[in-house]
């Protein structure tokens, strides 16, 4: 997918193109990519006289009409998941304390490398990067740029639609069982696991026709409030009934050996650190934002940062506080979906509830696919166009979309059990949030050695490496 990239020229700067295909500006620039060099990645700033054309014709900056609220809305839609939901179960190894402060520690960091991030987007004079894939050439290099990134960037979009496929055609599932009653005729007339997924999926690719990033804000607005419903819902139900009887909150680890109590710490830390997603988006929603020398662009994207994680932080700190109150150690602690989760917090309310919670946690499910997957459209199309040299048709656009949503399906069916690993998997993916906004800080921003910031930061981006060799030994819980 990225064998167009040259090891010597950035993306998007080496392609021909005709004429009579381009947008306005047509004259193209090579820039050659060094680390921390002035001018290096696919960027460029509104008010330069170059402009590549080709950033016209991909879906992520086809459009960079965006605002401060269609922002927000992108950042709620993937910063948001079904992930958080395992919080609980963290707290449940570590107890109140750890637990707390475990997440205090996990939601500052990733806040800080947010603000990196935002601020790293046009950091070099005039360049803008639309992408994580950039920023991180620009920063390490041409061949050690993609070789850092390219794995976790595609996993955490393409891998996060084949788990939103996987656990919404399983919540469809619920949904159906929670209006049919499970009884016997319920049950002779219930579809499979495979065809819930295509019934999911089918869906979710006609939702996938809109041409770029920006002009699916309303999905992701839809994303954001049913993410908030079903969250506010499952913790607010949660302490409005009874704990079940003998429920303990003393950390499950206690009494156990030092072999068995060290693996079942990293695992609740790796689901913290699980809990926080969309880093691989940052720079694609900033992206979608007009931006000039007068008014940068990252002036409304820290605005919209600011709003939407203390939205996410309403929706998961009470979650993570009442699930552990009301539920301790009767927590499940082994499940193949988080789906099992959703259902687990819903038990012993009325089915009206039930089923409330299931139809937000589907909808959120499909409009979420829908950012999630623009990376993915966006390389497919970046593919055509270096073969092609010239832009996707509405077409080609559709094709490449049911494309992807068929290899997702067959992925999907192929390995039904891929959220119980996808925490294992997920994180050989956490120094994308952790560690790499700090070593990209310290090779464009260049700060004095051995000085406050480049200490700070070398600390972080070492920690998060360390944290991510701890966390990939053995979680063994859904994404």
């Amino acid at each position: 997918m990225f064998g167009q990239y040259s090891s010597e020229e950035s993306p998007l700067h080496n392609l021909h193109v005709d004429t009579d295909q381009s947008p306005p500006t047509t004259t193209l620039q090579i820039i050659t990519i060094t680390s921390g060099t002035q001018g290096s990645g696919d960027c460029r700033h509104d008010d330069d006289d170059e402009i590549n054309p080709v950033d016209a014709w991909l879906p992520i900056t086809e459009s960079r009409n965006g605002n401060f609220f269609t922002c927000v809305f992108h950042l709620l839609s993937s910063g948001i998941g079904f992930q958080a939901l395992l919080l609980p179960l963290a707290f449940s190894i570590l107890g109140w304390t750890c637990g707390i402060i475990c997440l205090l520690l996990a939601s500052t960091w990733q806040f800080y490398t947010i603000w990196l991030l935002v601020h790293l987007h046009e950091a070099l004079p005039g360049p803008r990067c639309s992408r994580f894939l950039q920023l991180s050439i620009a920063s390490f290099g041409p061949k050690l740029g993609k070789l850092l990134a390219i794995f976790p960037v595609m996993y955490l979009s393409g891998g996060t639609c084949v788990i939103l496929i996987i656990t919404g055609g399983r919540t469809v599932e619920l949904f159906y069982d929670t209006l049919c009653g499970r009884g016997a005729s319920c049950d002779a007339k219930s579809m499979t696991g495979t065809e819930w997924f295509l019934v999911f999926t089918c869906v979710a690719i006609v939702l996938a026709q809109r041409p770029n990033l920006n002009s699916i804000a309303g999905v992701s607005f839809i994303a954001a409030i049913t993410a908030v419903g079903y969250y506010t819902l499952i913790w607010v139900s949660t302490i409005s009934k009874d704990r079940p009887n003998r429920v303990s909150h003393d950390p499950l680890q206690n009494g156990k050996s030092d072999m068995a109590t060290i693996p079942a710490i990293f695992n609740a830390l790796g689901i913290i650190a699980l809990s926080f997603r969309g880093h691989n988006l940052v720079l694609e929603i900033q992206g979608t934002l007009p931006s000039s020398s007068k008014h940068p662009s990252s002036k409304s994207m820290w605005r919209g940062v600011l709003l939407s994680y203390l939205i996410i932080a309403m929706c998961i700190f009470p979650l993570a506080i009442a699930g552990f109150w009301a539920h301790g150690n009767k927590i499940p602690t082994k499940v193949g979906n988080t789906s099992i989760f959703l259902q687990f917090y819903s038990q012993n309310v009325s089915k009206s509830v039930k089923s409330l919670a299931y139809i937000l946690a589907l909808i959120n499910c499909l409009s979420s696919f829908q950012i999630y997957a623009m990376p993915v459209f966006d390389n497919f199309e970046l593919r055509y166009i270096s073969i092609k040299k010239k832009r996707c048709s509405r077409w080609v656009r559709t094709g490449l979309r049911l494309l992807f949503g068929g290899l997702a399906f067959l992925v999907a069916v192929a390995f039904p059990f891929l959220p119980s690993l996808a925490s294992l998997i997920g994180g050989m993916a956490l120094p994308l949030t952790f560690a790499y906004p700090s070593f990209m800080w310290i090779s464009i921003k260049k700060p004095r050695r051995n000085g406050f910031m480049w200490c700070f930061n070398l600390g972080l981006g070492c920690l998060g490496f360390e944290r991510h060799s701890g966390n990939s030994c053995s979680v063994d819980f859904s994404y």
